[in-house]
């Protein structure tokens, strides 16, 4: 009788157990490659398969970030040709189907761009004035004009000559909001702010306010472009937001990359020629980026464009991090490159020059 109680206590010890290493055997009884996190180079095939331990399977699916990418009734592998792909993480998925029921297990690849950037520097080709009140955040140029869109105290957007550097129409916004990037859509003028969720749009011949809107896509506001079918936006992280220039609602995006892994802190932006242009916040270089894939082609090295030894004396350490390099605009017309900085006195015309 004293021994009834251990007897009892073995048979439940030896049911949980069993209970727990089913599921344990259930969970560990297939597993996915490649290996989570195992990056590429755009191009390069990938080999897909699933590896079962012990038990058998009927059929399996493999889906691409919810895209039926093929089905295999075996274990052999299923390639993944990445050449058109858009790159960062993907998400590889295995549906398995066993006696009728189906269980999935997944994995994820990063894929990188194909090739390191071309490297760039410039040449100067000539030099305007700037207005060194301006924090410079969208840099816009049309009909010899340049519009802009400032940040810090004092946002606004602005219609200046380039020739003279004279301002001749302005707009502030709301004081309470930080005003960031912004884009020409034919003859309104849209702009970002910084954290507030808000955008702007103006008359371009007016700079009046016609209305806001609220602009829900990514962490924060930052630069904006157009190609004339959609507006481009980032947002401090490495993404590239896609929206419809109608009604400023989200309709893609691309993950930037270059051969070694995500950049972030894309700030202003520029489409010349097919490409996004865009400046990388305190960095002294210029990124020509593929709005298709995502992949960083160029690296522009702009070093020493505005030489710090010509920088006002009074210039404290905060406005030395400050007023950084951010503004690019093109000049379809007269196929003219100008760039400048937050709250430099110059806008400088440049050629780029294949290092």
């Amino acid at each position: 009788m004293k021994y009834r109680p251990l007897l009892v206590f073995a048979v439940l010890a030896t049911l949980i157990y069993s209970c727990h290493n089913d599921n344990a055997n259930t969970g560990n009884d297939m597993t996915l490659s490649p290996e989570s996190g195992t990056t590429y180079k755009a191009g390069e095939p990938v080999n897909v398969n699933i590896h079962l331990l012990t038990s058998k399977m009927d059929s399996v699916v493999y889906l691409l970030d919810s895209t039926r990418l093929g089905s295999k009734k075996d274990t052999s592998a299923i390639t993944l040709k990445t050449d058109t792909l858009t790159l960062g993480s993907k998400t590889i998925t295995a549906k398995v189907y066993q006696g009728g029921k189906s269980q999935d297990i997944s994995t994820n690849i990063v894929l990188l761009a194909a090739k390191a950037p071309e490297e760039y520097t410039y040449k100067v080709d000539k030099v305007y004035p700037h207005d060194t009140s301006a924090y410079t955040e969208g840099f816009l140029y049309q009909d010899g004009y340049i519009y802009e869109s400032t940040g810090n105290a004092g946002g606004r957007i602005q219609k200046s000559d380039v020739e003279s550097g004279k301002v001749l129409q302005k707009q502030a916004i709301d004081p309470k909001y930080f005003g960031e990037g912004s884009a020409i859509v034919g003859n309104k003028i849209v702009m970002l702010t910084w954290k507030d969720k808000i955008g702007y749009v103006f008359d371009k011949s007016t700079l009046k306010v016609l209305n806001t809107f609220n602009n829900n896509v990514g962490v924060e506001g930052w630069g904006m472009t157009n190609d004339g079918k959609k507006l481009y936006m980032d947002d401090s992280t490495n993404r590239i937001w896609f929206l419809d220039k109608n009604n400023y609602q989200q309709i893609g995006h691309i993950d930037v990359y270059d051969n070694r892994g995500a950049v972030d802190s894309l700030n202003e932006l520029e489409y010349i020629n097919g490409k996004i242009y865009a400046n990388r916040y305190t960095y002294d270089y210029i990124l020509v980026i593929d709005p298709k894939t995502g992949a960083v082609l160029q690296k522009v090295d702009m070093s020493n464009l505005w030489p710090k030894a010509q920088h006002p004396a009074s210039y404290t350490d905060v406005e030395e991090s400050n007023n950084v390099l951010n503004g690019i605009a093109w000049d379809e017309k007269g196929k003219r490159l100008l760039v400048t900085g937050k709250k430099w006195p110059h806008i400088y015309q440049i050629s780029l020059v294949k290092k």
